[in-house]
């Protein structure tokens, strides 16, 4: 009883309800997505609110906790939220992507029901249709370890979500207009730090505010377009902690890359003379330097912040060597006593290698970007309902891309791109970066083991280099110029899983694919039926709805 009422008081943070139903506690939300002008760099533009804010509100979640979020969409086009790290074991059908989802259209409202099953760790949720994320519609999403889960540090004092990423003072809309016209978006006009940007005239309200020796929580996650940031505090150090789902090896550092789509957390001791801090943001591998500022108060301190900023660190070598310092944390407890998957993943047999590479392309003289020679196109019947409808074959093509880049793209596709994969297979991804800007790629329904990242050329005698011991388990991986990333995937999460690149210009214009891993036995045990109130479009609206697997 105890234990439930733990539970409880930490999902009611933020929870509207909170119910038990003979399981796993379900917390359920309910949001009002609106427009509403935002600036968050003094420029005011058409925004996307989640009840009135601006980021949206957090998710506070527990290990195991089954969550509900009633969306009702009140924007004039049609919208979808995706989970962002959220493996939604055996229930791609949440996943909240154009190939498992039909969008909720405007003036109608929808439930998305998801458990953050064995997952703990700092994450975020942001709209997926069209280029909504400019907008805004993003925030946190935390999952706390269950009171009995012993975590790797003390408790903090409190704890505070960050988003921090770029911003397009265009708008959403006429950014849509640049990339349907073939264009590239350009640079960004500036970054936030949750949606703010300190003037440092001496009025700024504080974004955090920390007591005198206390140590303090806090979970950064970029929602941004295409800016990779680094993060700092002013005069005092981070402790990493946790890094998308998994506990680090907890290095200290005076700073930190955060790419886009990533999200971490760090401890600061808040143990320094009382007064103002900066907790400063900039920009990294861009031409023209940005810079964001947030004030980190002391309680009852005195005194503004000191006007010389930390310098953020140079080269993308240097944050190839912060990659190169992550380590998984083998000594801590994972979300549960016996986690799935395996430690001793470097014992494996792989089963199949798959390369990718990214390329831009001209396509009728319009950009395009694409993978091993196909840009991708998004469907109007999502290919997760058109597999279970049996139609799949009126949406999509199997296997439509090789395992391997052509040696030179000569002419590219346009269509989707699904991949079939064996289920539970043990499967090796290379991401090939051929081009000069930074990549960073996303797996739904699942964490890999990112056993290396190195530059040059990806060959099979490179799995020397791997790491093979103690390498994050994670759902992003950032792939630097004239480079490569290797990932490993077991394949036990039966579903449709979208692989897409974080960088959304690049997302929009094609970079992103899906894998297709069904169990064969059409059983419970391994994927959910479709839910009752399932949105349903394509061309399977007015099917009859298939036959329930069986338990």
């Amino acid at each position: 009883m105890g234990r439930l009422i733990l539970i409880s008081m930490l999902c009611l943070w933020a929870a509207s309800t909170l119910r038990v139903e003979g399981g796993d506690p379900i917390i359920t939300f309910e949001w009002k997505v609106t427009y509403g002008d935002v600036a968050p760099l003094g420029v005011p533009v058409k925004g996307i609110l989640i009840n009135g804010e601006f980021p949206g509100p957090n998710i506070n979640s527990t290990t195991n906790n089954n969550v509900e979020v009633n969306v009702f969409n009140n924007l004039d086009e049609p919208l979808l939220f995706t989970w962002h790290g959220i493996q939604n074991r055996k229930n791609s059908w949440q996943d909240g992507v154009l190939g498992t989802m039909c969008p909720i259209l405007p003036g109608t409202n929808f439930t998305y029901h998801f458990q953050v099953k064995d997952q703990i760790g700092s994450y975020m949720y942001y709209p997926v249709t069209d280029m909504h994320r400019a907008a805004g519609g993003f925030g946190g999403l935390r999952i706390h370890s269950r009171p009995l889960i012993p975590v790797p540090y003390d408790p903090p004092a409190d704890e505070f979500t960050v988003m921090v990423g770029d911003w397009f003072n265009k708008g959403y809309t006429s950014l849509k207009k640049i990339l349907d016209s073939g264009r590239n978006l350009g640079r960004a006009d500036g970054l936030h730090i949750n949606g703010k940007n300190a003037k440092g005239d001496g009025k700024d309200e504080p974004l955090f505010t920390m007591e005198a020796g206390k140590t303090y929580r806090y979970r950064f996650c970029n929602p941004g377009l295409k800016t990779a940031v680094n993060v700092r505090f002013q005069d005092h150090t981070m402790k990493l902690v946790e890094m998308e789902g998994s506990h680090t090896v907890q290095n200290i550092y005076e700073s930190l890359d955060l790419h886009v789509g990533m999200c971490f957390t760090v401890l600061v001791t808040a143990d320094k003379e009382p007064r103002d801090y900066f907790l400063v943001a900039s920009s990294r591998f861009t031409k023209r330097d940005l810079t964001a500022t947030g004030i980190v108060r002391y309680l009852n301190g005195k005194g503004a912040p000191k006007p010389d900023l930390p310098k953020p660190p140079v080269g993308w070598a240097w944050s190839l060597n912060q990659f190169r310092t992550l380590r998984w944390n083998l000594t801590a407890s994972a979300a549960r006593p016996n986690p799935q998957g395996s430690y001793k993943y470097g014992g494996i047999n792989i089963t199949r290698t798959i390369r990718l590479a990214n390329t831009a392309e001209k396509v009728d003289g319009k950009l395009r970007y694409a993978i091993n020679g196909v840009s991708f196109v998004e469907p109007t019947t999502p290919f997760k309902l058109a597999e279970y409808y049996g139609v799949a074959d009126k949406v999509f093509k199997y296997n439509n891309i090789p395992d391997e880049p052509p040696a030179q793209v000569t002419k590219v596709a346009l269509e989707p791109i699904v991949v079939n994969i064996t289920y539970k297979d043990f499967i090796e991804v290379i991401f090939e970066n051929h081009e000069t800007a930074i990549q960073s790629w996303n797996v739904d329904g699942y964490a890999f083991f990112a056993v290396a990242i190195e530059t040059g050329t990806w060959s099979p005698e490179k799995r020397m280099n791997y790491n093979l011991l103690d390498a994050m388990s994670r759902h992003t991986i950032q792939v630097f110029p004239k480079s490569w990333a290797a990932v490993f995937i077991t394949f036990d999460n039966s579903g449709m899983w979208n692989i897409r690149s974080e960088v959304w210009d690049r997302h929009y214009l094609g970079q992103q694919l899906y894998f297709s891993s069904l169990s064969p036995n059409r059983s419970l045990r391994d994927e959910y039926n479709m839910r009752d109130d399932t949105l349903v479009c394509g061309v399977v609206q007015g099917m009859p709805k298939p036959p329930p697997f069986s338990s």
